[in-house]
Formats: C-alpha cells, structure tokens, sequence
C-alpha cells in the first residue's frame, strides 16, 4: 500500500440521495441496505473527487491515507460489467481495453492515449497536406481526458495552454508546442472540478522536466495559470515553470519563469 488521495464518507451526513453513485465514472460508490453511500472497493476510486460538487450535505472528502493503488483496469471491468460498455469508455485512465471479442481496442476513441509518431514531412503543395506542420505528438489533448499515467507524460516538457491560444498564436506549434506534450484547457466554460488534482497527479507520477503555461490576454484566462501554481505546489514537484501570455491580436504579452 502507499499513501495517495481516495474518497472518504462521513456517514452520518449522508442523505442517501445517491447523486454521488452516478457522478463516479468508476462506480466506486453504492448505497448500502441503510441507504447510505459506501466505497465498494479502494482500487476503483482515482482520487479525483468528481462526485465531491454533487453531494448536497457534504459528507464526501478527498483524504489523503494509506490506501490500494487506483485500479483503471479492475475500475473498467467493473463499470462494463454494471453499467454498460458506454459508460466504461468514460472510466478515468483507460486509455483502451480489449474487447469482448479480443479484437481491437473498446471504450470511447477519443480518450485513448496514444502517441503520434511523425514520418518524414511532405514537400510543399503535397495532396492532401496543409502548409505548416502540426507538432502534436500524443492524443487526447483535453484535461477531462488525458489521463495523468499515460506513459507519454513521463520524461517530458509540458504544455498546458488555454484553448483559444492555439488560435491566435500563429506559431503556436513551432514556437510552444514543439518538443512538448500537451493538455488543453478553458479556465471559463470547462467544468474545472478536478482539474488542479488530475495535473497535480501529472506532475506527481511522471517526471516533467518543464512545465509552459499559455494563456490569453482576457481577465478569466487568469484561472487557468493559477490552477497550474496550485498544481505544482500539491504536487511538491520541483519543476520550472514558464508562462505565455497571448494578445488577441496574436502578439506575445510576456513570457515569465
């Protein structure tokens, strides 16, 4: 066992309202015969906390405790078994099963991790191509998707950027993006419960060399360079840190360690 971030459940708060049993992506959580929430098994909880916001009481926590390590694998197989194949391709940290049938892969393609290699560039003008080439090289992008165990994480440089910077930076491969990995985000319209834990849990198990944040120029974009410095601080990680401000007129503002 080692020490790690589970759910905990203050019993005599709950309701028996049941919200937090359908906001586990990995069915982690049940109501017992007395009606009240219990842990079904420590593997399937990631230590998020996504079921923390819907409980109307508060008799849910995020504890820091000797505990099993999260279990994606035994989490999906759980959740294909209960709820349906839909609802385990949004098990946290999948990144793809086989199927039933062996062949392939299952869960949501969107969300599967996996690394882009890059073949030799195409010559100017060549069919099918756009001018300018594409830096990325791992998928998914999205916060709510990536998952913090991806072994494309380990031994890398960071990016984490606003969404709308990658389309006001013209060079936004070329100058931030190249050489890194990358997780997008929207501090404004994201559901962001989660998302200082999950880059946290980044920082933690992998070893991030450096870490860029690219946010624009706008007030609420603010949020997002300031979830990163709460990141990094509940990580304890030693890592450097470089922000990016971006105009909206595509034009750098700053950039700052």
């Amino acid at each position: 066992m080692a020490k790690r971030k589970i759910i905990e459940i203050e019993r005599d708060l709950c309701d028996g309202c049941g919200l937090c049993t359908t906001a586990c992506a990995e069915g982690a959580l049940a109501l017992d015969k007395e009606n009240k929430a219990v842990l079904l098994k420590e593997i399937f909880c990631d230590g998020l906390g996504a079921c923390l916001d819907v409980c109307p009481t508060g008799a849910l926590k995020v504890e820091e405790r000797d505990s099993a390590e999260y279990d994606a694998s035994a989490a999906y197989k759980h959740v294909l078994k209960t709820r349906g194949q839909e609802a385990a391709a949004q098990v946290h940290g999948i990144g793809g099963h086989p199927s039933p049938a062996g062949h392939g892969m299952s869960g949501c393609p969107g969300s599967m991790a996996r690394e882009i290699k890059k073949g030799a560039p195409a010559g100017p003008g060549a069919a099918g191509t756009i001018s300018g080439a594409s830096e990325l090289s791992q998928w998914p992008i999205q916060l709510h998707l990536v998952s913090p165990h991806a072994p494309y994480f380990n031994n890398s440089d960071l990016l984490v950027a606003a969404d709308c910077t990658a389309f006001s930076l013209g060079s936004f491969h070329q100058d931030l993006l190249k050489g890194k990995k990358l997780v997008i985000a929207c501090p404004k319209l994201d559901d962001t419960a989660g998302y200082v834990e999950k880059l946290a849990e980044i920082l933690k198990v992998n070893t991030v060399y450096s870490l860029t944040v690219a946010i624009m120029t706008v007030p609420c974009c603010s949020g997002l360079a300031r979830m990163v410095d709460e990141a990094v601080a509940l990580s304890g990680a030693r890592v450097n840190v470089r922000k990016v401000v971006v105009n909206i007129d595509g034009s750098l503002q700053q950039k700052s360690a």
